[in-house]
This record gives structure tokens, C-alpha cells and sequence, in this order.
């Protein structure tokens, strides 16, 4: 896929989308191209989370404890993983042929330094995301209980 497609892929992906094209261009010419078959795991929950991923076409499935999730294109996966050290809350497979661009915490924080009003923008927009995801989390748990 050309580079311009990932940009414009980046562009579509909440959270990125707040980067301007400059800094959307530097991820999508230095992040990693994952390429997965239906069924391969991306990552385990519980294993170190070192990057984020956004699926450039195809599907992931997210599961934990039993609940699933699925994500398509210009889906962000991991974005916790960008900014901090952490443990995969789930598994992610791939649902069917699929293709991801592994973002490096190492490469985000690069755009911090280059871009440095980020850094607000998507400190706010990551927060209210993780309470959000938390919340339903919980929800889903509680349901689980009953």
C-alpha cells in the first residue's frame, strides 16, 4: 500500500486524526507493516505492550475474559501502549487477512518532541478514552456476574 494511503488511513483513526499531516506522514513512512492471516494473534493479554497498531484493512478481534470485540480499518489498538508502560488488557487476532502499522512508543514520543502542542491535545483525548473504555469494561464485567 503507498505511503499516502497509510496517511490518509492515519488521517481516518481517532486520536491521529488530532496529528497534522506532517506528523501523520512520519508515522506511516516509520512504523512497521504487520501483515497477519486469519487466526494469527497479534498479542496476548498480559503481554508487554510496547507499541500501538492501527489496522489498515481487514479485522481484529479483541478478547478478554470471554468478551469480544472487533475492530476494522483506521481502528487504533493499544493506544495506552504508546505513552506507557503497560500489560495487553486483551488478545487481539486477526479475524481475517489483515494488515496493521506498529506505531513504537519510541516513534510516538518522537512526535511530542517535534510537535510539542500535541502532547496536550492527545493527553486529554487518551484520558477521556481510557475512563470511557474503563467504564464499559466494568459494565461488561458486572453483566458477567449476574
Amino acid at each position: 500500500m503507498a505511503l499516502e494511503d497509510d496517511i490518509r488511513t492515519l488521517g481516518e483513526t481517532p486520536m491521529l486524526d488530532q496529528l497534522g499531516r506532517d506528523a501523520q506522514r512520519l508515522i506511516a513512512f516509520s512504523a512497521d507493516r504487520v501483515r497477519l492471516g486469519e487466526g494469527d494473534v497479534l498479542f496476548r493479554e498480559g503481554d508487554r505492550a510496547d507499541s500501538g497498531y492501527v489496522v489498515v484493512s481487514g479485522a481484529i478481534t479483541l478478547a478478554r475474559r470471554g468478551v469480544e470485540k472487533r475492530v476494522g480499518r483506521a481502528s487504533l489498538i493499544g493506544e495506552l501502549a504508546l505513552i506507557a508502560d503497560a500489560a495487553r488488557p486483551a488478545t487481539a487476532t486477526a479475524a481475517e487477512p489483515t494488515e496493521v502499522l506498529r506505531i513504537a512508543r519510541g516513534l510516538f514520543a518522537r512526535l511530542f518532541d517535534e510537535y510539542p502542542d500535541l502532547a496536550r491535545k492527545l493527553h486529554a483525548r487518551i484520558a477521556a478514552r481510557l475512563q470511557a473504555d474503563i467504564a464499559e469494561l466494568q459494565s461488561i464485567e458486572a453483566l458477567l456476574r449476574k
